[in-house]
């Protein structure tokens, strides 16, 4: 079953944050198995505290080990440390359908 990562990011410096860690990242994510299925800024919260103007991304991978294994390697952990300073991040992950389908 695939599963999907759901991020919301404030970002401070988004031309940092871009050049840094989004590349990095979009390195990365196919190198796990992963694929992009929207990656933007500008998201409205209807509810809630977090999100307002936000940057999203959904991934979808091939399964929650996958999803983990990128989220987990020594890889990703580098890419990170891009990120500190410039955007707070919240990150879901979730067991689901194949949407593509």
């Amino acid at each position: 079953m695939p599963a999907y990562m759901i991020v919301t990011a404030k970002i401070a410096d988004r031309d940092s944050f871009i050049a840094g860690y989004g590349a990095a990242a979009a390195e990365l994510i196919p190198k796990f198995g992963g694929e992009y299925l929207l990656r933007g800024p500008g998201a409205e919260c209807l509810e809630g505290e977090f999100g307002e103007g936000a940057s999203m991304v959904i991934s979808k991978w091939p399964d929650r080990d996958a999803a983990k294994a990128f989220w987990n390697s020594t890889e990703y952990a580098e890419a990170k440390k891009l990120r500190q300073g410039i955007a707070e991040v919240q990150v879901l992950l979730i067991d689901g359908p194949d949407l593509s389908a």
